[in-house]
C-alpha cells in the first residue's frame, strides 16, 4: 500500500501528524512507544496550522480536527488517516477514497477504550444520583447527611446504541440490580456477545426507542454520531422519558439536541444531565446548562485511561511501522 518514499526503510523518515493540542497523552504515548524508532517521526501541530503543512506527512491522527476534501486534497502524501479510537464522523471518507487514502479507527472492544467509555457511563450515572454538586456545596457549607440521593438499584436503564461501548455498559449495569433495555440497529450482528441476552432484558430497534423511553428512570446514549442520530435526542425524545428520569452522554455530544435538553431540564422533567462531550468542545464554562444544580460535565476523558491511552499508542505506532516496512496492518479497522 505504501509507496517507496516511505515503505522501503533505507534513510527515509515515515511521519505522522497528530492535529491540535487536545488530548495531549494520545501524542506523548506514541511519541514513546515510538522512541526507539528514528525514522518514525511523530510530530503535533496546532489545528489551524494543519492545513498548511499535510503535505508533508504519510499518517493522519485526526482527533477532532475536521478533515474535509480541501483538506484531503492537499495531503499529497497521505496513505492513512485514523482516529486515535473510533469516531470518525469529521473526516470526509468519500474524498479520502478519491484521493486513494485508507480511512481507519481502532476498535474499542481491542484497546480498553469500550471499557474506559462505560466506566465513565457508570460513574456520571452515579453522580448525578448521587447528586454530586449538591455534595460539594454540603462539604464546603459544612453540612452533614445532605443531599439525600437515589440509588442505581431497582431502576431500569436504557443504552442507546449497543456497540462495543453499550456492551461494556450493560455488562457493569448488570450487578447494580437493574433492568437493562437496549437498542440496535441489528441485533444479529457477528460481534454481539453470546450472553447478551443475560446482559440486556428488553431488545428492540430504532423504532422502539421512544417506547424504551418511557420505561426507563435512566438513558445513556452510546451511539456513533452521523447524518441519522445527530440531534436524535430532541424533544420528541425527551418527552417520551418518564419525569423525573435522568440522562448520561459518553458518545458525541450533537447527538442531544441543546435547546431541548435545555428546556426538559428547566422544566424539571429531566431530573439530571450526566455529560463527557458536549455540543461545542472545549466545553464553555459559561453555558447555561452547566448552572443547573444536577448537571455533572467532564472533559471528554470517557476513554482517556492510562490503559486504552497506551493500548492506542501501540497500535497508531504499529501502524507507522507497518507502513514504513510494507507489512500488512493489523490492530486498525478501515472503512473504506
Amino acid at each position: 500500500m505504501g509507496d517507496s518514499s516511505v515503505s522501503n526503510g533505507h534513510g527515509t523518515v515515515t511521519r505522522v501528524l497528530f492535529c491540535g493540542p487536545y488530548w495531549p497523552g494520545s501524542t506523548n504515548y506514541t511519541r514513546e512507544y515510538l522512541q526507539d524508532y528514528p525514522f518514525i517521526q511523530v510530530d503535533e501541530v496546532g489545528l489551524d496550522r494543519v492545513p498548511d503543512v499535510i503535505q508533508n506527512y504519510h499518517i493522519c491522527v485526526v482527533k477532532n480536527r475536521r478533515i474535509d476534501s480541501d483538506i484531503i486534497a492537499k495531503a499529497t502524501q497521505m496513505k492513512i488517516i485514523m482516529q486515535y479510537g473510533v469516531g470518525l464522523e469529521g473526516v470526509d471518507v468519500n474524498a479520502a477514497t478519491e484521493h486513494k487514502i485508507k480511512v481507519a479507527r481502532i476498535p474499542g472492544s481491542t484497546t480498553g477504550n469500550a471499557v474506559s467509555c462505560a466506566e465513565m457511563a457508570i460513574y456520571l450515572t452515579l453522580g448525578v444520583l448521587r447528586k454530586q454538586k449538591e455534595m460539594d456545596t454540603a462539604v464546603n457549607r459544612r453540612d452533614l447527611g445532605l443531599p439525600v440521593g437515589e440509588t442505581l438499584f431497582g431502576k431500569t436503564v436504557l443504552v442507546l446504541g449497543f456497540g462495543a461501548i453499550g456492551v461494556e455498559v450493560a455488562k457493569r449495569l448488570r450487578p447494580f440490580g437493574v433492568k437493562v433495555l437496549a437498542t440496535k440497529r441489528n441485533w444479529s450482528s457477528d460481534t454481539l456477545p453470546c450472553d447478551v441476552d443475560e446482559m440486556v432484558d428488553k431488545k428492540g430497534g430504532p423504532e422502539d426507542m421512544y417506547d424504551f423511553a418511557g420505561e426507563a428512570n435512566i438513558v445513556i446514549t452510546c451511539m456513533a454520531l452521523n447524518n441519522e442520530t445527530a440531534g436524535i435526542v430532541d424533544h420528541k425524545f425527551l418527552s417520551s422519558m418518564k419525569k423525573g428520569s435522568y440522562l448520561i452522554n459518553i458518545a458525541r455530544g450533537r447527538l442531544l439536541d441543546y435547546n431541548a435538553v435545555f428546556d426538559h431540564l428547566k422544566s424539571g422533567h429531566l431530573t439530571g444531565l450526566g455529560i463527557d462531550v458536549a455540543w461545542m468542545e472545549p466545553f464553555d464554562p459559561e453555558d447555561p446548562i452547566l448552572k443547573f444544580p444536577n448537571v455533572i460535565i467532564t472533559p471528554h476523558v470517557a476513554g482517556v485511561t492510562e490503559y486504552s491511552y497506551r493500548t492506542m499508542a501501540k497500535s497508531v505506532g504499529d501502524t507507522a511501522l507497518q507502513l514504513h516496512s510494507g507489512e500488512p496492518f493489523t490492530g486498525i479497522e478501515f472503512v473504506n
